[in-house]
């Protein structure tokens, strides 16, 4: 396991993608529509790549942030799950979060990959610091969910 200890804050970096219930409670922390547990066992594994933000206490280490970047690893590359715990937001996680991200991305992915995200609330200010652009008027995120859950 690849990790990165930051001592003066007590935030450590993981390389690989949570387990599904950590998954799942930091969705739901951070305000993000709920997946399901078979769902999230399906896509974690397949991430091409994952990062988690550990705080480190005397109280145990627990997971507070989390990012991925799914895709066929060629042509096209999706950030999803950018989530910090709402106690910890404000510290610069989400940056860091996003730079390893594109880190990842810019050593990775071939010449003119596309590289997309879906931004939710004001989110879109964290992801233009990291040169993503809306697309329209040339493109429109669309969504589809075979099988909602309600």
């Amino acid at each position: 396991m690849n990790d990165d200890v930051d001592h003066d804050n007590a935030y450590r970096l993981i390389f690989e993608p949570p387990e599904i219930d950590t998954y799942m409670r930091l969705r739901d922390e951070a305000g993000m529509n709920p997946r399901s547990a078979a769902g999230a066992a399906r896509g974690l594994p397949s991430s091409l790549f994952a990062v988690q933000v550990v705080h480190e206490s005397e109280y145990g280490n627990e997971t507070v942030g989390m990012g991925r970047v799914v895709g066929d690893g060629g042509c096209f590359y999706q950030v999803v799950d950018i989530a910090v715990k709402p106690a910890h937001q404000g510290r610069g996680l989400g940056k860091r979060i996003m730079g390893e991200i594109r880190a990842y991305i810019l050593r990775e992915a071939p010449e003119n990959a596309f590289v997309s995200l879906l931004a939710d609330g004001e989110a879109h200010r964290l992801y233009a610091q990291f040169g993503f652009k809306p697309t329209a008027p040339h493109a429109i995120g669309m969504a589809w969910y075979p099988k909602p859950s309600n």
